[in-house]
């Protein structure tokens, strides 16, 4: 903090407001209706805080507004962050035709750049690996590898003829001072391309972020054909779709013109019989990080793979060997399903227009560009307009004064005056051949024309000049009374001579999401150790299930205890397990237990549950007595023999009993000892004794 913003803080507290306690506004306000309740000890958000907080706001404000439009937002106008713009300047100041080291380039740079030469060479090398706008020579690293590039000193670059001839324009560049004052910068280029869908662009901000998917540039020259001559009645029927330099293919039914997502695939082909090459990435995926996620699925044993080798160089090729007794097609589907071999990317169109940070999406981005394209284009004409009717005009007065021998009514003139005076009277009767008056520069212009010139002038010569100069400014004249048809003109241009260059790389396709589960269906075998006791897909024992590690088990033990987890590696339960299954909260089982010496049925739901939390489905002290993962179709119960007891054993109908929830106890099925229970009838049940039904209530 400065020392006046010292002064200022501290001047604006004064004796009195020093003395007096925190509370007595507070209490003052009680008169009037104001509740030292409602006020307590601070000063609401809606009111003034006081200096200190202003200060903060501001300076938080101008923080957040420079990251906004001075680093991570590009501008609408151009489709360039101010670091591209800065490095896209500085290569036009330098630019000769011939390479210039990336050095030079971002040392040039910093004298408009308020930041680092780290960030310039990054910068750099990433609009190199774009293509469009710079030509690199040297080691720029590897988009499909991921391979850095080499240090700024080794490499070279210079401007493509795409971004020396439809980038620049000095006469349409509005500059501004650099961040030192020494130097002037363009505030934005005077582009005809449109360069912001064109490169995409990242950039995360105070409180917003933005994601431009780079699309295909022929593709996006259509589209402006598109706008250009749609009417009310046909109206331009604009679906840009994203295009990546690694290729793939990607889904599109979810990108909403720039306001959605889409999913990209690594291209897999299936070589020989157990083998399968991905000969293309995913965008934002490398072969380092596919091969990686490929490893992580073999060790996880989701993806039937034996042996990775990776032969890219200038192209992907990554080989993969399948394990003898797999299948193509379901180890391809494994592959999208557990690995990165695809990727899901996002899109969200915010830019600077007018200084301000804005929401578009591509149709809207594109007609803006059409609206700058045609006034661009227009300025263009104009200013070739004006260069066109100066040199006319030059060219005919040089033609005149000699022709009509205009220097010879100078020799006698004495004064400057008096030359310029004779100057102007000789071309006086020629002013019908002219398209404006005949300043005083004009005037200066023809004497300054020297005798050689004079002596070897060649009227033929200037007459053929200026026919073609009224010729080129016809041409120019008629491009503007109808620019539209101009513009198309230019596109179409820019069509012919890139197309070859920029063909499409990522193909469109619908994917049908694998479904993970089937896949994974019997990927693992949960076994049950009964001599340790232990559980699991590692444990030695007899097969239980066969599931997927994405499954969900449920366990109950013979504890009136149960929980629900993902298939266990080893988990001990001792001699405690009743049943072990699918996870299902619907499911439905059933529970007879003895608590305080009466007997209770219970059928009950699991419902929802946390996983990895032991749950109880009979009460903590009861004994359970049976318990059946189906609905049986009797129970037969044998009581205690007891002194003058009558009945002996008896049947119960479950399905009278209602199904309720995890929590609820169980009702009465006897008070009697049981002795013996089952859903069958054992040795121990008596055929031969009258055996009633049994009333559940």
């Amino acid at each position: 903090m400065s020392k006046e913003q010292q002064k200022s803080l501290f001047d604006s507290f004064d004796d009195e407001s020093l003395d007096k306690s925190p509370h007595d506004d507070v209490a003052a306000d009680e008169g009037n209706g104001v509740s030292t309740a409602d006020m307590g000890d601070h000063i609401p958000a809606h009111e003034r805080h006081g200096p200190l907080t202003d200060m903060v706001d501001h300076n938080f404000l101008e923080y957040a507004s420079y990251v906004i439009c001075e680093r991570a937002i590009p501008n609408l106008a151009d489709g360039l962050k101010p670091v591209q713009r800065r490095i896209m300047h500085s290569l036009q100041e330098k630019d000769d035709g011939r390479f210039i080291k990336v050095a030079n380039v971002v040392g040039h740079s910093m004298q408009y750049h308020p930041h680092g030469d780290a960030s310039i060479g990054d910068a750099l090398v990433n609009l190199t690996n774009k293509r469009y706008l710079i030509e690199g020579q040297g080691n720029f690293g590897n988009i499909f590898t991921g391979d850095g590039a080499a240090a700024s000193r080794y490499i070279e670059c210079r401007l493509t003829e795409l971004a020396r001839q439809e980038l620049f324009n000095k006469r349409l560049t509005d500059t501004i001072a650099s961040y030192d004052g020494r130097n002037r910068e363009p505030v934005t280029l005077p582009s005809k391309l449109p360069l912001l869908l064109m490169l995409g662009a990242e950039g995360i901000a105070v409180g917003l972020s933005t994601s431009i998917l780079p699309h295909n540039f022929i593709e996006l020259l259509r589209a402006q054909i598109e706008i250009i001559h749609e009417t009310k009645k046909s109206p331009a029927k604009l679906n840009v779709l994203p295009d990546f330099q690694t290729g793939g293919m990607m889904d599109v039914g979810e990108y909403n013109k720039g306001f959605g997502r889409i999913k990209v695939r690594a291209r897999i082909n299936k070589v020989g019989d157990h083998k399968l090459l991905i000969t293309e990435l995913p965008c934002g995926q490398t072969t380092e990080l596919v091969i990686r996620s490929i490893e992580d699925a073999v060790k996880k044993k989701k993806v039937p793979v034996k042996t990775i080798n990776d032969f890219t160089a200038e192209k992907v090729e990554i080989e993969i060997v399948l394990s003898p007794d797999s299948n193509h097609d379901k180890a391809i589907q494994k592959l999208y399903a557990f690995t990165k071999c695809e990727t899901t990317l996002s899109s969200s169109i915010v830019v600077i227009s007018n200084g301000r940070p804005v929401e578009m999406n591509t149709s809207q981005v594109l007609r803006t560009n059409v609206k700058q394209l045609l006034s661009i284009l227009k300025r263009e004409l104009n200013l070739r307009k004006h260069d066109l009717l100066e040199e006319f005009h030059s060219k005919s007065l040089i033609q005149i004064f000699v022709e009509n021998r205009i220097y010879k009514k100078i020799e006698e003139c004495k004064t400057y005056s008096a030359v310029v005076d004779a100057v102007a009277k000789g071309l006086e009767p020629f002013r019908g051949q002219l398209k404006r008056d005949i300043s005083k520069k004009d005037i200066e212009m023809l004497l300054g024309v020297r005798i050689k010139r004079i002596s070897r002038f060649d009227i033929n010569k200037n007459r053929k000049d200026i026919e073609a100069i009224l010729s080129e400014l016809e041409k120019v004249e008629k491009h503007l009374s109808n620019i539209k048809s101009y513009a198309v003109k230019y596109l179409k241009k820019l069509i012919n001579n890139y197309g070859p260059v920029y063909p499409r790389c990522t193909s469109i396709e619908t994917f049908k999401a694998p479904d993970k589960r089937k896949l994974t269906a019997n990927e693992l075998t949960i076994n049950l150790d009964t001599e340790k006791g232990f559980l699991g897909y590692n444990a030695k024992g007899d097969p239980k299930l066969q599931c997927s590690s994405l499954d969900k088990l449920l366990i109950l033990k013979n504890d009136g205890t149960f929980v629900v987890m993902p298939p266990p590696e080893t988990y001990y339960v001792d001699d405690k397990l009743l049943w072990c299954g699918f996870y299902n909260r619907d499911l439905e089982f059933m529970a007879v237990y003895s608590e305080w010496g009466v007997t209770h049925i219970k059928r009950f739901k699991v419902g929802g549950v946390i996983m990895n939390s032991d749950y109880a489905y009979i009460p903590k002290n009861a004994k359970l007595l049976l318990f059946c993962a189906d609905l049986p179709q009797k129970l037969y119960v044998k009581y205690t023999a007891t002194k003058r007891q009558r009945i002996s054993q008896q049947t119960f109908d479950p399905g009278q009993v209602r199904v309720k929830s995890l929590k609820a106890n169980g009702i009465q099925l006897t008070s009697k000892e049981v002795a013996r229970i089952g859903t069958k009838p054992g040795r121990w049940w008596d055929k031969k004794i009258k055996s009633p039904q049994g009333i559940l209530l």
